[in-house]
């Protein structure tokens, strides 16, 4: 070791002694404010979170094939999961100046030297001045900030924290999907059921505008009793129209989920088939859940976690930078001699960078980084309460829904016994043909509400699943690229 780097020594040393101070405040996780159990649930319940793979629940091959493609397919998905690997080179950049920086180069120089100027440092150029000459350049620059205040090491940790919050986004995309395409596919079985309620009506009424035509011809029945069945069964009828439309929607949202043309699965998914059944139970689990399964408040945790790095970036500015450099080369005016011995040449040395006065550029970037840190944990605290509220919503559209549907099926039974006995009376002339045509709406009207219904059960259920943050965590990341 030469007699300069033994002097460099003692001081590089205290250099790295030092380095293990990193200014600025460290990251506390936020303690939320969640209660202990939910308000809206039923009081004699006590709900268990649901199973990752919520959607097996509903027991439909199809609905399971669904998800499976659109996973494997979904551009946003895909979207989400380049912006992840942009962050993780993001990370890579972050952390390199933690490491010494090499460089190579070589050149190869024609100058003029002047006369009168000679040549500083002397040797065998200031013996050409006045005439053309070469000079060979090889060399090596080294440079090593030493991190002695922690400003690259908090930079390190804020990327850390933004490459997290990004697969957390990555996550709420998947957590996105698997509830919109289970929504759409209720939904589309919802208006395929509703199709068949209707169908079932027009054919029923077409068999009372028959029977009230025969009447009518018999003497028994008035030319005002078949036009009321007439415009009964047309206005059923036009029912079908805008049902057929919902249903095509469906599938082309459905096909674009699963990254394909909006009627690439129109074949597939249009022979009718039944809505998926909701299971029964209430799966919530506990309000304290929300924070470790939903991507959203996970996402909005990582974002406290880098700005509070940020804060220690900006403070880093305030004290000095410390720097170990050093060059090796050869160099000559011959190409000849280049690779001599007395061609070489190099240097070391520490080096440092204070800055005295920024017109309180820093300070102010400081209190920026602060205010972003609030901000950040602001938007945390939001994001609870805004998670809070969706399970809450849904738990109270779950259950209501339900009592509604269990209402309406036996609105449906009464009404369908209505029509039977205003049929058989109104055959025997024992009542009039109004009550037939209010029976007969009636029964289509509850139906219909009864095959929405069915499909708002299963279709809220899928809304608590996904409020709760269940299902991402069941998909492997390779499953998503």
């Amino acid at each position: 070791m030469s007699d300069g780097a033994r002097s460099l020594a003692p001081g590089l040393l205290a250099a790295l002694v030092l380095a293990g101070c990193t200014v600025g405040p460290a990251f506390v996780r936020p303690d939320p404010d969640v209660p202990e159990r939910w308000s809206e649930a039923p009081q004699h319940d006590a709900p268990a979170p649901g199973p990752s793979r919520w959607w097996l629940a509903f027991s439909d091959p199809q609905l399971d094939t669904l998800i499976d493609r659109a996973v494997q397919a979904n551009l946003d998905l895909a979207l989400a999961e380049a912006r992840v690997r942009g962050a993780r080179a993001s990370r890579r950049v972050a952390a390199a100046p933690l490491f010494p920086s090499l460089d190579g180069g070589a050149s190869l120089t024609r100058a003029w030297q002047s006369e009168n100027a000679g040549f500083v440092g002397g040797g065998p150029v200031g013996d050409i001045g006045g005439q053309p000459f070469n000079l060979y350049d090889v060399g090596f620059d080294a440079s090593w900030e030493i991190d002695v205040f922690g400003g690259l090491r908090r930079s390190v940790e804020a990327a850390d924290a933004e490459l997290a919050a990004s697969v957390e986004e990555r996550n709420d995309v998947l957590l996105t999907l698997l509830g919109e395409v289970a929504r759409n596919y209720v939904e589309l079985r919802g208006f395929q059921r509703q199709l068949a309620v209707a169908y079932g009506n027009v054919a029923a009424q077409e068999d009372t505008l028959g029977l009230t035509r025969a009447r009518f011809q018999g003497g028994l029945a008035s030319d005002l009793d078949v036009a009321r069945a007439e415009a009964q069964v047309r206005t059923t009828a036009a029912e079908i129209p805008t049902l057929e439309t919902s249903t095509h929607q469906s599938i082309h949202r459905l096909g674009v989920l699963l990254g394909q043309t909006p009627g690439a699965l129109l074949a597939e998914l249009g022979p009718p088939a039944a809505i998926p059944s909701a299971p029964p139970g209430l799966p919530a689990g506990m309000p304290s859940d929300l924070v470790r399964r939903r991507p959203d408040v996970r996402r909005a945790e990582r974002e406290v976690a880098a700005a509070t790095a940020q804060i220690g970036v900006a403070t880093a500015d305030l004290f000095p930078r410390f720097f170990l450099t050093g060059a090796a080369g050869l160099q000559s005016i011959e190409a000849s001699n280049l690779f001599d011995g007395a061609s070489k040449l190099w240097s070391v040395g520490p080096a440092i960078q204070w800055p005295i006065f920024q017109g309180g550029r820093i300070v102010g970037n400081i209190e920026i980084r602060e205010a972003q840190q609030q901000q950040a944990l602001i938007a945390y605290r939001q994001t609870i309460l805004a998670a809070l509220e969706e399970v809450e919503n849904a738990i109270v559209a779950y259950t209501r829904q339900r009592e509604r549907r269990a209402t309406l099926a036996s609105a449906v039974d009464a009404n369908q016994r209505a029509v039977d006995m205003a049929t058989a009376l109104y055959t025997r002339g024992l009542t009039d043909f109004l009550d037939v045509l209010a029976s007969q709406g009636s029964l289509f009207a509850t139906q219909t509400e009864l095959a929405r219904s069915d499909a708002t059960v299963s279709s809220s259920l899928v809304a608590l699943n996904k409020a709760l943050g269940g299902g991402w965590d069941a998909i492997e990341p390779g499953d998503a690229s």
